[in-house]
């Protein structure tokens, strides 16, 4: 029997009944097949995409084009998982009709069920803009990777009492622009349990600690795959950049020592085809 799709009300009784969310990010096909095998609520096509897959040192040079093209192959392999489509560097700070065209994009090419943008107070009318034309908007504050530059790096945010004020007073104003739920990234556990506890909307963490509505984590991280650095709250699940390095060195191993492939890895010609094969070609 298919899974069923979580909806936004199916997210927002799990917060009421406080049932945590999970959530992963995805970037192809094979990885959302597996993350809908395992029953995940919710999968990010994350802008994380221009360092797990393309190799940049941060988001700002992903494109559109990149995340739609992802987005899509997402939603082939997690047909019944409610996906999220990550809105890039100058999608939606440009203007307010950029935002809202952009938006679309991902719903009419990519068929996913809500786009995410960081930002707080800056992004309010993109965010109620992007709702007001009926389309799910997921609110990302905290640590903003498109933003690193004015935040001084990929630091934690909200850790002094006037920032932490600053973050909060920018979640009510996302939650009041029309944002269906929100993300809060890299802030101490205790202002993302006031924001919790104050928003109506689920809010959740990605190195936010354990008191949000659910959790998100990098599919690369919990698989242990990416290795340019590690961010403190990430915890590896397993480690599959050595698993792939030994499974490489091995094969190469086995074909320069001439051991693959063996007889049983080759097709073998219909019984007594050679023999013809080698008359025909005597005659030719």
């Amino acid at each position: 029997m298919a899974k069923q799709k979580r909806s936004r009300l199916d997210l927002q009784k799990m917060k009421d009944e406080k049932q945590p969310a999970v959530w992963i990010t995805a970037y192809d096909f094979w990885t959302a097949q597996f993350a809908e095998k395992a029953g995940m609520d919710m999968i990010l096509v994350g802008d994380s995409l221009g360092m797990c897959i393309y190799g940049y040192e941060g988001t700002v040079p992903v494109t559109m084009a990149q995340c739609i093209y992802h987005s899509e192959a997402v939603r082939r392999g997690a047909p019944n998982t409610f996906v999220i489509g990550d809105m890039p560097f100058l999608s939606y700070q440009v203007s307010i009709p950029d935002a809202v065209q952009n938006a679309g994009r991902f719903f009419k090419e990519a068929r996913v069920d809500a786009v995410k943008l960081e930002g707080g107070q800056r992004v309010v009318p993109q965010i109620k803009a992007i709702a007001d034309g009926g389309m799910l908007v997921m609110g990302h504050i905290g640590l903003t990777p498109q933003s690193s530059g004015q935040l001084g790096g990929f630091k934690a945010q909200g850790r002094t009492a006037e920032t932490a004020k600053e973050l909060i007073d920018d979640a009510l104003l996302i939650q009041e622009a029309g944002a269906f739920a929100l993300l809060v990234e890299a802030v101490p556990p205790e202002v993302c349990e006031i924001m919790k506890n104050r928003l109506k909307i689920p809010v959740y963490s990605i190195g936010a600690g354990i008191h949000a509505d659910g959790q998100l984590m990098i599919c690369s991280d919990v698989l242990g795959i990416f290795q340019a650095f590690t961010p403190k709250f990430v915890k590896k699940y397993e480690n599959l950049a050595q698993k792939t390095t030994d499974a490489f060195l091995k094969y190469a191993e086995e074909v320069r020592k001439g051991e693959f492939p063996a007889p049983e890895h080759a097709y073998k010609m219909v019984d007594g085809e050679l023999p013809r094969l080698e008359a025909l070609l005597k005659h030719s």
